[in-house]
């Protein structure tokens, strides 16, 4: 099959992952028609992520004011079988980015789940030890996703939990109700630090609906934090389902 043209390259930094188990009937709801859950050891989760966005460009060329921006979403994990193989990716709940313009276009175009809010975040190193620190505004009041690790970057484990939060190369998303979207991302594999302290302070309810309450400000199962990359994302296929 002939390579998709690439959609948009950047560079991913510092992405945190706090991974809670979830039961199936929550986010089947939430699952693209075509995909199935893609469970670890018996287990769904969805993991809280924010990260940054740097040096952006969107078909080889950058927008002005949108090349360097922050990014929280729920995301969960989702498998397709191809006819061949089975390809392992996500699905996003939601998507908080603070620029008009890409929550307009990935909404209008993809139907994905973007909302737009005043971001910020703080980076910090200092005796060792990383501090990060993402925010944002819904409806006035600020959230916050904060993590501390050791500065001591290290590889991912084969066949471990991190490996299977961080190496899926799918994303997914049901466009209409017969229609599913499917793109690739590329980023080689990732260096992870050791996690010491963790933090969300949320609106569960507001940002991701009631369901997901008693489980999100539960303590996560695993806490992560990814060095990043180099990312690239191709062009969609659309596939009748």
């Amino acid at each position: 099959m002939k390579e998709k043209a690439v959609f948009l390259t950047a560079q991913w930094e510092y992405l945190v992952m706090l991974n809670y188990q979830i039961p199936p009937e929550i986010l089947v709801p939430h699952l693209p028609k075509g995909t199935e859950l893609d469970l670890f050891e018996g287990k769904a989760l969805a993991s809280v992520v924010g990260f940054l966005f740097n040096n952006t460009k969107v078909f080889g060329m950058k927008w002005p004011f949108h090349t360097n921006f922050e990014e929280v979403n729920l995301r969960f994990y989702v498998k397709r079988f191809d006819g061949v193989n089975w390809k392992r990716g996500v699905a996003f709940i939601s998507e908080i980015v603070p620029k008009h313009l890409i929550a307009w276009i990935a909404n209008g175009l993809y139907n994905e789940h973007y909302s737009r809010m005043p971001m910020q975040h703080q980076a910090h190193l200092e005796n060792d030890f990383l501090q990060l620190n993402y925010e944002w505004q819904n409806k006035q009041q600020w959230n916050s996703l904060k993590v501390k690790a050791l500065n001591r970057p290290q590889s991912i484990a084969p066949d471990s939990k991190e490996e299977f939060i961080f190496e899926h190369y799918w994303g997914y998303n049901q466009l209409n109700k017969n229609t599913l979207i499917e793109y690739g991302v590329e980023h080689p594999r990732w260096e992870i630090y050791p996690v010491t302290y963790h933090e969300l302070n949320a609106d569960i309810a507001g940002l991701y609906g009631p369901a997901f309450v008693p489980y999100l400000t539960a303590n996560p199962e695993s806490v992560m934090l990814a060095k990043g990359s180099a990312v690239t994302i191709r062009k969609p296929s659309f596939f009748k389902v």
